[in-house]
């Protein structure tokens, strides 16, 4: 085989890209990866993993502060240079340590994005090199926001990164991230304010527990902006200013800085798809059950950039592992996705998997909602937790948990259990029944249901 002949050919260093590559290598495949950006991908590099690394601290500060004047005489002071100090020691050796793994196993590296030239060439680093797979696992890129200015925005990478945080701080989006930075900005002391076009942030949340959410949210300091349409960016002197719109009628606001976190979309800018004959639309690259591209069969996507994305990064590896069984087996394996939480790291987290109340209401014909504000739990108490909360569907019928929404510490971690109830169709007797450790976080699960 040519050395500018493969295999397989990778797009993208993320999990998704990474299990494809490293199941076919095994197989003794000829295998290529690129990534334009550094190495690891976003989660590892500048997304999920730094992120809870800056929270770490910030879960140190809501808890002295819950607990001041009950055992604890000072507030700690959140110190944001040693904090992305610490976050380096984390980051920083990814990128290396990822490309030495790669180059270990035998593949050749490309430090850019390839572009298509036809279904199975692409160019890359100036050289044309061909390829019978061609794997697409480029993941996702902060959305556009088509406004004048909208180059002065910064986004999600720049907050992770900032060396010094500013006094006032806008996040256009109240979505996932702009919630999880508002949350960190606040407590680190800053002056927060989050604009979003909807009615309220995180609509893919339970309305109910996201309104305990806000309202706790305005107790820390952070201003919110609703229906707001944002329509011009300029830069002053030391200060940005943004423009939005309300019914017709303009507003500005100041800030020191302001973050588009708006959302994400596949990042598929600049691969030349068309000429790949590889059909996609909004959602991504156009997939069959196999992760293969229905107009290009040279081709598969997986993780966050396929339109069976859920941008998840226990589903990216799924997705990786199906794909990598199919370039190795034939298409046999098909994409089979469980029911899977997700988790808002805002202080106190805010949790959900399953069916929505709403969704819930459709599907069954008699559900039981329980739904409570549970401050004066004892988990809750024992912490001075100001917020902790819970909305558990059951179908009536059957006694199967179907959904469960929960916030409060540690909501994160509780809401695993509900997907392993959920997933192994367990009825509320089931839960009930189980014996869990006392007095923890899990046992209160007994008695949401």
């Amino acid at each position: 085989m040519d050395e500018n002949e493969f295999d397989v050919f990778v797009i993208g260093s993320g999990i998704a890209g990474q299990t494809v590559a490293k199941a076919c290598i095994e197989q003794g495949m000829k295998v290529a990866i690129a990534d334009n950006r550094e190495f690891g991908g976003t989660c590892a590099n500048r997304g999920c993993d730094p992120k809870k690394i800056l929270l770490g601290a910030l879960e140190a500060y809501e808890l002295s502060s819950n607990l001041k004047g009950k055992g604890i005489d000072k507030v700690v002071k959140v110190n944001w240079k040693q904090l992305q100090k610490f976050k380096r020691k984390f980051t920083a050796k990814i990128p290396a340590s990822t490309e030495q793994n790669l180059n270990g196993k035998g593949m050749k590296l490309f430090h850019q994005s390839p572009e298509f030239l036809d279904e199975n060439t692409l160019l890359v680093e100036g050289k044309k090199v061909k390829a019978k797979k061609i794997i697409i696992a480029t993941g996702q890129i902060p959305r556009k926001l088509e406004i004048p200015g909208a180059k002065h925005f910064k986004n999600s990478d720049d907050f992770l990164n900032l060396k010094k945080l500013p006094k006032q701080i806008v996040f256009v989006g109240g979505g996932y991230i702009g919630m999880e930075f508002a949350h960190m900005a606040a407590r680190a002391g800053a002056k927060v304010t989050v604009l979003d076009t909807g009615k309220r942030p995180l609509h893919a949340f339970d309305a109910d527990l996201v309104s305990e959410l806000k309202k706790y949210s305005e107790s820390l300091g952070i201003n919110f902006i609703f229906e707001a349409n944002p329509t011009k960016l300029e830069k002053k002197r030391k200060n940005y200013t943004l423009t939005y719109e309300i019914n017709g009628e303009e507003t500005i606001i100041e800030a020191r800085v302001i973050f588009n976190t708006a959302g994400r979309v596949p990042a598929l800018e600049g691969l030349n798809l068309e000429k790949g004959n590889v059909d996609f639309d909004e959602s991504g690259v156009t997939t069959n059950n196999y992760l293969q591209s229905t107009s290009n069969t040279n081709v598969y996507a997986c993780g966050d950039v396929s339109d069976k994305n859920l941008p998840l990064t226990p589903l990216s590896g799924r997705q990786g592992y199906v794909v990598a069984e199919n370039i190795i087996n034939g298409n046999k394996k098909v994409l089979e996705v469980p029911v899977i939480p997700s988790v808002v790291f805002t202080l106190p987290n805010l949790a959900t998997v399953g069916y929505s109340e709403d969704d819930a209401r459709n599907r069954y014909k008699n559900i039981r909602v329980n739904y409570e504000v549970a401050a004066d739990w004892f988990n809750a108490k024992r912490i001075n937790a100001p917020l902790y909360a819970y909305k558990v569907i059951i179908n009536d019928r059957t006694g199967e948990v179907v959904g469960a929404h929960v916030l409060g510490p540690n909501a994160g971690e509780t809401i695993n259990i509900f997907a392993m109830v959920i997933n192994n169709k367990m009825t509320d007797r089931d839960i009930k029944s189980t014996i869990f450790s006392y007095p923890s976080w899990v046992n209160d699960v007994k008695s949401m249901v």
